[in-house]
């Protein structure tokens, strides 16, 4: 077992509804126990868009049971990566993290057709990020 600890990634998006979820749950299904990941919302919804878990699961990846949680200052201190989707200022800065805005269209109010193409978006950034920071 290495000694060097697993490099850590936050997803931030406003409602921790969609694109954070989605970031979430594709590095943690491609990358598994390589990474550790956490997702969080400036104002989490009540629950993950329906649409969201419909577009995942046509991918073989299950959120189902996932669930909005709130963005906290441990959370961003915890992570050596922040990736943001829409969330402005209400994202911490700390020094020493690595940021990464990620401009994606919000998948709230859309129906699966419109969601795919930002799913398959965000796998894409998943893997190449992988390839970045997960150790081989």
């Amino acid at each position: 077992m290495p000694d060097t600890p697993l490099p850590s990634v936050l997803f931030v998006c406003v409602h921790n509804a969609g694109r954070s979820q989605m970031a979430a749950a594709f590095l943690t299904h491609l990358a598994g126990d390589r990474v550790q990941v956490r997702s969080a919302g400036s104002t989490p919804a009540g629950t993950v868009n329906p649409s969201v878990v419909a577009a995942m699961a046509e991918v073989g990846v299950d959120i189902s049971a996932e669930v909005p949680k709130v963005l906290t200052v441990d959370a961003v201190r915890a992570s050596d990566v922040v990736i943001t989707m829409g969330c402005g200022d209400s994202c911490p800065v700390f020094p020493g993290k690595r940021y990464l805005d990620w401009e994606l269209p919000d998948p709230a109010g859309q129906g699966v057709e419109a969601v795919r193409p930002i799913r398959d978006e965000i796998e894409r950034r998943i893997r190449g990020l992988i390839g970045e920071i997960v150790p081989t």
